[in-house]
């Protein structure tokens, strides 16, 4: 049942074996939140003419959900099953947890000959972020989150001396592109994770391809990187709930209305290390350990992929420096929630 047609949304982390990117489980359709398999219905809005197909489906290690809105049944499905197809086929490009995708492929080697021109703009993306954010995003944090992911086994934090030699591998200026096709590291040991943007990545080409059909109103979902076109099938805009960081009370949530949107969600209560959430899977390439300031991060822009990363990367900022950072982009807001649930917000995200 959809709840007062509100989509939630919580970036989490619930990763669904076999899949691709684990990071951060939100934003579901109540209608179908919890899916395991694959589930195609059909609804109609006031409007006879227009019809919803709503599908969901397991992928980069969350659950998938897409409504795609449009006069002819058929049609809507065709579109969504392209739209999949390009999708699964950038997850397994892009993800560290196919062995033999691209992106494996360069950490296990060090180098990556004729790499696929979807790396390269996802990398040149996290690099654009890097250089925009101090670093406050970096793909190479992939050694130190590994290193963190041993926490859940052993419940020992890492040592800070282990902390300072991996952090030596952290910075993304060790990765180069040469010839236009070739990427490698500089430094030995140095491995790449692209869960901070590939995830927005890819519902932007899924979106992409719903467009190129001629689909003017639909909603594309992963694991809360989400993309709004257009309006809902009565014609009202996509409504999302923002959760709060220290409740699971649906009804204590904040609501935005969107069209032709992005938002991403980043936050310290779902994927932690430690009880107190003090340590979660959110790490400030700086120091080594997780940022102290913030809750959660939520960020409007016009692409997933690059309200994904801004979203990764004022969690380490600190709401105070995101606020002022996020006033200097067109087309972006934020939404910030201190430690101490105290708001802070740029004028225009709930406008």
């Amino acid at each position: 049942m959809i709840m007062d047609k509100t989509l939630h949304h919580d970036r989490g982390t619930g990763r669904v074996p076999g899949t691709g990117l684990n990071r951060r489980k939100a934003l579901q359709l109540f209608a179908v939140a919890g899916v395991v398999g694959t589930v195609f219905y059909l609804t109609f809005g006031r409007d006879k003419q227009i019809k919803a197909v709503h599908h969901s489906l397991p992928m980069m290690g969350t659950i998938v959900n897409m409504t795609v809105c449009g006069p002819d049944e058929e049609q809507c499905r065709k579109a969504i099953g392209a739209c999949i197809t390009r999708m699964e086929t950038l997850s397994a490009m892009l993800s560290t947890y196919v062995p033999d995708s691209a992106i494996s492929r360069l950490n296990r080697d060090g180098i990556l000959l004729d790499a696929p021109a979807e790396l390269l703009e996802v990398l040149a993306l996290s690099t654009e972020l890097s250089e925009l954010t101090g670093g406050a995003f970096d793909p190479t944090i992939m050694v130190l989150l590994a290193h963190y992911r041993d926490v859940k086994t052993t419940g020992k934090l890492p040592a800070e001396s282990k902390i300072n030699e991996i952090l030596k591998l952290v910075d993304y200026r060790h990765i180069v592109v040469e010839n236009q096709s070739t990427i490698r590291y500089t430094r030995e040991g140095t491995k790449a994770t692209l869960d901070g943007i590939a995830k927005g990545y890819i519902v932007d080409q899924g979106i992409e391809v719903l467009r190129a059909k001629g689909f003017e109103n639909a909603f594309v979902e992963a694991g809360g990187d989400l993309m709004t076109l257009g309006k809902r099938q009565d014609g009202k805009p996509w409504r999302i709930g923002i959760r709060n960081p220290r409740s699971d009370d649906l009804k204590k949530m904040d609501t935005i209305e969107l069209s032709d949107r992005a938002i991403a969600t980043s936050g310290d209560y779902m994927q932690y290390f430690t009880e107190d959430k003090k340590t979660h899977h959110i790490i400030n390439p700086h120091t080594g350990f997780s940022p102290i300031d913030t809750a959660s991060s939520s960020i409007l822009a016009p692409t997933v992929a690059w309200a994904d990363g801004l979203a990764t990367a004022t969690m380490v900022l600190g709401p105070e420096e995101s606020l002022k950072l996020i006033e200097t982009l067109p087309e972006c807001e934020g939404y910030f929630i201190d430690k101490h649930m105290k708001k802070y917000q740029t004028k225009g995200f709930f406008s």
